[in-house]
């Protein structure tokens, strides 16, 4: 698979360590498939399209947004997975986005 432009490049969603399949993955609330949306690799969802998470909001944008200046919303994707863990099923909510420049940057440096 490759992403958009035909790039290779993934951008990573860590599982909880407590995960167990069968794993139902949502982006933005829209369920995502296995094989055609992302890939799994022992704990890691591996999506071929571009994901954005911003991240924590400074003062200025967090002002600009509560005036709502124009302008001053940025995409925001959240990914969550519902799983099994002891008999249970759980629901984790807005987990990191790991994109293909920090991937790089992680193996060297």
């Amino acid at each position: 698979m490759t992403g958009e432009g035909g790039s290779s490049e993934r951008w990573l969603v860590q599982l909880p360590q407590q995960a167990q399949a069968p794993y139902r993955v949502f982006v933005n609330g829209v369920r995502q498939r296995e094989g055609v949306d992302y890939t799994i690799g022992g704990r890691t969802l591996a999506f071929n399209r571009p994901l954005v998470k911003e991240g924590r909001l400074g003062f200025w944008r967090w002002l600009s947004m509560f005036l709502a200046i124009t302008g001053s919303y940025r995409r925001n994707d959240s990914v969550d997975v519902q799983y099994s863990a002891d008999g249970r099923d759980l629901l984790a909510t807005g987990l990191d986005i790991e994109p293909p420049d920090r991937q790089g940057a992680a193996r060297h440096g």
